[in-house]
């Protein structure tokens, strides 16, 4: 029996050691892997503002704003966590785009992008029980002291599963890059969203244009391909920022899906950045952005 307690004992603090060790392992690797993702998404930033990785300019900054989604029993608000010129903000605005609080948040550029570290703080800060859910960013590109571009991260509904995208902005809102991060597309059909000839289609045009902007399934034209396949900052030409998207072959939900997230994904962020900056710029509020 004795031994049998022995055994037992010493099973169950080798179970004990392997599942601390496996525990600390995971949570240093999901440390890492969360790390890679940051670079990695940072490095499709990047790429999209036209620089090359390790040449980026030392004076670029790169800016996150979060918005949320604030329901009380009065109704509902929005809330954004800005960068400010020292430190943090969570700045409360009415749907109709009246002030009405400002918070400051304790965090640094690093806890800022962990959702839960920013909720928590969210919550510290209001000092009372709101329900906060946290709805999507957007990032601020800034050179020389001014906004050089805005980066928006978006999803829509694909053929199967969501079609996640980013898209390049200049402070007018012509579009300077569209960049497809995820989706589970058929190959050969849906996929080819990623292909040059159809992500360049939306270069060059205003949000005016967005706003009316059309899917047709017409074959696209062989000169029309050639210059999209080839379209670079330097050869760029207005001959064809006119044009509607044309549909990938046999695959017209794929192309509309796109075409639709970033027609959606612009006209709300223009609108909302437009409240925003009134708020910041009423109550003289002195932002990093």
């Amino acid at each position: 029996m004795k031994e049998i307690i022995k055994i037992t004992i010493g099973l169950t603090l080798t179970c004990m050691i392997a599942a601390f060790i496996m525990g600390g392992v995971f949570a240093i690797t999901a440390k890492a892997k969360k790390h890679n993702a940051y670079l990695n998404f940072q490095e499709t930033m990047f790429s999209m503002l036209g620089y090359e990785k390790d040449q980026t300019p030392t004076d670029l900054e790169l800016l996150s704003v979060y918005r949320y989604i604030i329901t009380t029993d009065q109704g509902q608000s929005i809330g954004y966590v800005v960068p400010l010129k020292q430190g943090y903000a969570f700045i409360m605005i009415d749907l109709q785009g009246r002030f009405i609080a400002q918070h400051q948040l304790d965090l640094d550029q690093v806890r800022v992008r962990e959702e839960q570290d920013r909720a928590a703080v969210i919550d510290k800060a209001l000092n009372h029980p709101l329900k906060i859910i946290y709805a999507d960013r957007f990032i601020v590109a800034r050179q020389n002291g001014q906004r050089s571009a805005y980066l928006l991260p978006g999803k829509t509904p694909g053929f199967k599963t969501f079609i996640h995208f980013m898209v390049s902005m200049s402070p007018d809102y012509k579009i300077a890059a569209l960049e497809i991060i995820e989706h589970q597309e058929d190959p050969g059909l849906g996929a080819e969203i990623t292909e040059k000839y159809f992500k360049h289609q939306f270069i060059g045009k205003q949000i005016e244009q967005i706003r009316s902007l059309k899917v047709i399934k017409e074959p696209l034209p062989d000169e029309y391909r050639v210059y999209l396949n080839n379209l670079t900052p330097e050869n760029q030409t207005a001959k064809y920022v006119g044009e509607d998207i044309y549909a990938i072959s046999g695959a017209t939900i794929s192309s509309v899906a796109v075409a639709n997230g970033v027609q959606n994904a612009m006209k709300k962020f223009a609108y909302r950045l437009k409240v925003l900056n009134a708020v910041i710029a009423t109550q003289k509020i002195v932002v990093g952005f």
